[in-house]
């Protein structure tokens, strides 16, 4: 009797043992499946934004893409992955696999199992700012598409980890080549006049095509990124600032952008507007024009601006240009970049053209009627091109000055 009670006494406690790890797995699952439409849902919460009405009158200033104010509209339409696959794409975040580094968090080169690059940017746990820029960055680029805006694949909200995906750029960033004694040779005159064509087009977009008009604040060499075909994208929208209706302008009180590329009344004012932004293309086309970075022109250091401005005046503006591409360049065209680039860094803001207007005397044959000012704002002394300046007001108006980093280079 005993033998037979006894293995059926195992096999049942067997049995139950087994049921036991089969349901504890199913409720693992569910939970882990809760889990995840709940991260999704959160996801879609953050990254609310009403469009109805095409933004007419819904705003009453410019403000940053995810506020604290409640919002309507659809969901963004956006890609979810998991922590664990991106981990795996990035060879768990390998430092051989790091294109770049920067206020934000760090930027990795991915596989994805279909075999697809991608560039992974992971927002640093330590990094206050980049929380808000995160954001940003999300909800803007989901909804914005355009051939010279650099493409978000999808994201990961995970836990800590906040990590956006985006379209791999194997030639880097245009300061990779343009301020590089040797790879500067690969941007003859029609490339980088395709370069300046395309950023000029982008912004354009962003200024008046665009469901919004959208402010980058933070547009420089290191943030075009150039695709295998070295066709420029503009990347980094963590700075940007949105706005409705019929603004044109407005404060902030905390200034973030890049030494030499700030226009004046952004700099010194907390002032901006999508002519800040035509300032800062207007530093980039003379930078592109010259090989030379803002701040850092010839032996003596002399202002780029100023510099440019003192030749064109002088009718020796051939002299600005980078000496690499004089014999592959039509200096009738390098010549009215110039002066369009110095018409876009005048220092009133008002005296700046428009980016529609720039792109029509980029596409024209036709002189340049305007002419520019001398521009007398300048940066002494500047960091590096990747610091940034960041200036915040106290209570009293008195102004805090420290220096930041708000560029991720090398993607």
């Amino acid at each position: 009797m005993l033998r037979v009670v006894l293995p059926l006494v195992l096999f049942a406690g067997v049995l139950c043992l087994a049921l036991f790890w089969c349901w504890k797995n199913k409720a693992e699952m569910i939970k882990g499946r809760w889990k995840n439409r709940k991260k999704t849902r959160e996801v879609a919460s953050v990254a609310k934004l009403s469009f109805s009405g095409h933004a007419q009158g819904e705003f009453s200033g410019s403000r940053d893409l995810l506020g604290d104010e409640e919002t309507d509209g659809k969901e963004l339409d956006l890609p979810m992955f998991s922590f664990e696959a991106i981990a795996t794409a990035t060879y768990n975040f390998s430092d051989s696999n790091k294109l770049g580094q920067g206020g934000f968090g760090d930027v990795y080169r991915g596989v994805l199992p279909g075999g697809e690059k991608v560039a992974v940017k992971r927002l640093s746990r330590s990094s206050g700012q980049g929380l808000d820029e995160f954001k940003t960055e999300l909800v803007l680029i989901a909804k914005l598409q355009h051939r010279n805006l650099v493409r978000l694949l999808g994201c990961c909200i995970q836990g800590e980890e906040k990590i956006l995906i985006y379209e791999y750029m194997p030639n880097k960033s245009l300061d990779y080549f343009l301020f590089d004694p040797e790879r500067q040779t690969m941007l003859d005159w029609s490339r980088r006049f395709d370069i300046i064509e395309g950023v000029a087009r982008g912004l354009l977009y962003l200024h008046r095509d665009s469901r919004v008009r959208v402010v980058h604040r933070d547009l420089k060499a290191s943030n075009i990124l150039l695709d295998g075909e070295m066709n420029p994208k503009i990347s980094d929208f963590g700075m940007a600032r949105i706005f409705g209706g019929n603004q044109n302008a407005d404060s902030t009180n905390r200034v973030v952008g890049t030494f030499g590329y700030m226009s004046p009344e952004y700099a010194m004012e907390g002032l901006f507007s999508v002519k800040s932004d035509v300032y800062s293309f207007g530093v980039l086309m003379l930078e592109i024009v010259s090989g030379r970075r803002n701040n850092r022109c010839g032996l003596m250091n002399i202002n780029l601006l100023r510099h440019a401005w003192q030749l064109w005046t002088a009718g020796r503006a051939e002299e600005i240009v980078d000496p690499c591409i004089r014999g592959s360049s039509s200096m009738q065209q390098v010549l009215r970049c110039i002066q369009i680039g110095l018409l876009c860094v005048q220092d009133h803001a008002h005296e700046r053209p428009t980016m529609s207007s720039v792109v029509i005397m980029l596409c024209s044959d036709a002189g340049v009627n305007q002419v520019p000012k001398q521009p007398t704002f300048t940066v002494e002394g500047s960091p590096s091109e990747t610091d940034s300046l960041k200036v915040e007001h106290d209570g009293n108006g008195h102004s805090i000055n420290t220096v930041t980093i708000s560029i991720v280079d090398g993607r």
